[in-house]
């Protein structure tokens, strides 16, 4: 076969197998991984089941309970998944394929059953079914079409992993982090979980803090014995959001990426309607654009903090760090992923895919962190806000899982090709 029937004898595998796909993406929807509580070894063991089916013999790896449980977390059990393409021991690369199968709780307002795996109108919804369950069926149906490419003659040399882990939403230092930090795999070259219409190879850093505000608590009747911690963590958020409309000047010169921005998401404190708060506790997300210093934000989001407690001597203010992610920076070494993803993503969906940033932040952050190129391909829409990620009816548009699929495939083929 030339180059354009081997193309064509992937996409043909895909398009035979493509109602296995989808049964397969339903059942990883099915079983919950909501992240917290974080139990999610019995997601991986399913997942684990489903592949033997295929003839994949996934290797479990438990997280030791104790790192599992001071992250806030219950259980994680990554899995790797090698298979060997061509002649044993023949030089070749070895590419990892990763995506995360836990996800944020589902929250209200869904039409659907957020753990059904329903189809309707050409989507399939549910919480993880974009962000990114999607992409354990992308890369692992990809993989099987290039496998049958080999049986057919194909001469391929290298390995492909399938890395699924269970820790993005924490940060990826229990995923990806903790597989590489034990040395159990050590890729040339990393395709992470991301949409169809763009190749991704950079996104923003993310560091998030806790900040408790201690007052006194006093009755209500008698509100001057107390100190009001309510009251003084509204003159930080005030001074915090004042400092988000300066981030708005500090702008990335990253295609997809505008500027820094921060979010206060979570808020609680007081005891009683009658009782003057006497501790508050907010947590923080400040994202970072890539050429902004890690060390530099935190720096300076604890001067903002340290001003407004100066102001208020009756009031202690302390701060923790619950996650520093840093921004990932493209590596020269992903030029062969970033050309053929492009280059087939325009063949396949018919338009120009670009590359870009995205102001997300991933733990597929963490291979590049360690020199290894990687750049962020797979099934989904346009923007995270088609895909109602994080929001109710998260869903997934088929044939971008299909089209994607193909993609993936058809470069695998030609990174692993024994003439590459």
């Amino acid at each position: 076969m030339n180059l354009a029937e081997r193309y064509a004898a992937l996409d043909a595998w895909i398009d035979t197998h493509f109602d296995e796909e989808v049964r397969f993406l339903q059942e990883l929807v099915r079983v919950p991984t909501d992240t917290p509580p974080g139990h999610n070894a019995p997601h991986a063991e399913r997942t684990a089941e489903l592949l033997a089916a295929f003839g994949y013999a996934a290797e479990r790896h438990a997280v030791p309970a104790d790192q599992v449980q001071a992250q806030g977390m219950q259980s994680i059990t990554n899995l790797i998944v090698r298979r060997a393409l061509g002649t044993p021991g023949a030089p070749g690369k070895t590419i990892a394929l990763n995506s995360h199968g836990d996800v944020v709780p589902p929250g209200e307002g869904w039409t659907h059953d957020p753990y059904g795996g329903e189809v309707d109108g050409g989507c399939l919804y549910g919480r993880a079914a974009a962000v990114s369950k999607s992409d354990f069926a992308t890369f692992t149906f990809a993989t099987r079409a290039l496998e049958a490419l080999a049986a057919q003659g194909a001469a391929l040399a290298g390995t492909v992993e399938l890395h699924f882990t269970y820790d993005e939403e924490f940060g990826g230092e229990l995923g990806p982090g903790w597989l590489l930090q034990q040395g159990l795999t050590k890729p040339d070259l990393v395709i992470g979980p991301g949409f169809s219409y763009q190749v991704v190879t950079a996104h923003n850093g993310c560091l998030q803090m806790e900040v408790t505000v201690h007052g006194r608590m006093a009755h209500a009747a008698i509100p001057h014995t107390g100190v009001d911690a309510l009251q003084a963590a509204v003159a930080l958020m005030q001074a915090l959001y004042a400092q988000n409309i300066k981030y708005q000047s500090l702008r990335s010169s990253v295609p997809g990426i505008t500027h820094p921005y921060l979010n206060i998401g979570r808020i609680e404190g007081g005891t009683n309607t009658n009782v003057v708060p006497g501790k508050v506790v907010m947590k923080l997300d400040r994202r970072m654009i890539p050429e902004e210093d890690p060390a530099q934000v935190e720096a300076d989001l604890l001067r903002v903090i340290r001003e407004v407690a100066e102001r208020l001597p009756e009031v202690r203010i302390e701060t923790r760090r619950l996650l520093l992610a840093r921004s990932l920076q493209p590596l020269p070494g992903n030029a062969p992923l970033v050309a053929a993803l492009q280059r087939h993503g325009t063949a396949v969906f018919g338009e120009e895919i670009p590359v870009s940033g995205t102001p997300l932040y991933t733990d597929a952050r963490l291979y590049g962190e360690r020199g290894i190129p990687v750049v962020l391909y797979g099934a989904g829409p346009r923007t995270v806000l088609e895909s109602h990620a994080k929001r109710a009816d998260e869903r997934l548009v088929l044939e971008d899982l299909r089209r994607a699929t193909k993609v993936v495939a058809r470069t695998l083929f030609d990174v692993l090709s024994a003439a590459a």
